[in-house]
């Protein structure tokens, strides 16, 4: 049985991933418009995921008898002009669910639910590995700069994702 504070947390996440599925799906359309369609079906294969992240808290709140809340998304703001800005905005984004994540395994400690614990120690591993793909991807960018072919070439590379 999850306490309301844990219940209540759970809910936000479930809320938090979804904004990052909304958020992937508009910076997907952002690359699509640039032509730069394989950075785009990287983000759009980011979106399905962020999805079954909130799916995954939905589905463990429900079996430990909690009840689901959620709340209207606030619409994700594009404002990137390069590929570069688009993934560093991944990556600070990124980086701000880790946090997120974090107090939440601290709020499972507070209140003592080593359930909670166990589960959450997924997306605490996922969050290291989310971290470190928009990571790369930056720092792939910064080093090929202002050579278009070489962009290009990340695009194709990247938009392999989730190809058979």
């Amino acid at each position: 049985m999850l306490t309301p504070a844990m219940q209540q947390a759970l809910n936000q996440t479930i809320n938090a991933e979804l904004y990052s599925a909304n958020l992937y799906l508009a910076l997907s359309g952002w690359c699509d418009t640039k032509a730069l369609r394989g950075f785009g079906r990287w983000l759009r294969a980011q979106y399905h995921e962020e999805l079954a992240h909130a799916e995954k808290l939905v589905d463990y709140v429900l079996l430990r008898g909690g009840s689901l809340a959620v709340g209207a998304l606030e619409a994700p703001s594009v404002s990137a002009d390069t590929i570069l800005g688009v993934f560093e905005a991944v990556q600070a984004h990124e980086r701000k669910i880790s946090l997120h994540i974090d107090a939440l395994y601290g709020k499972a400690q507070s209140e003592k639910d080593m359930a909670a614990q166990v589960f959450l120690q997924w997306f605490v591993t996922e969050q290291v590995e989310e971290e470190a793909n928009a990571a790369d991807i930056v720092e792939k960018l910064k080093l090929v700069g202002e050579r278009p072919g070489s962009a290009l070439y990340l695009d194709k590379e990247y938009g392999k994702r989730g190809k058979a």
